[in-house]
């Protein structure tokens, strides 16, 4: 990589369950709750904790609406946080890439 910096290895991102967060929030504007939930099989309380970690990271946002009297929440990748997933992924696929020497 001449020219530019090494890739950047994030130990946020890097446990599966939020790793796995990342990739479904990387290439959506944002997605429900509740749809992350069903995807990643994980419980309520699960999800909350590992979205917690991220948000406290500056990673994810989330935003609370109404709809037919029901409250929903919705979760994005912030700037930061999708900088910071393609760099993970960089970082490990270098990791996963022989090299001579």
């Amino acid at each position: 990589m001449t020219g530019s910096a090494s890739p950047v290895f994030d130990a946020v991102i890097h446990p599966i369950s939020r790793l796995r967060i990342c990739a479904l929030l990387d290439p959506v504007t944002e997605e429900e709750f509740a749809t992350l939930r069903d995807l990643l099989q994980m419980s309520d309380s699960a999800l909350s904790k590992q979205l917690s970690a991220l948000a406290d990271a500056g990673y994810v946002s989330q935003r609370r609406a109404a709809r037919g009297g029901k409250s929903r929440v919705w979760v994005q990748l912030t700037t930061s946080g999708r900088r910071a997933f393609q760099q993970h992924i960089t970082a490990l696929a270098a990791l996963a890439t022989p090299t001579d020497g």
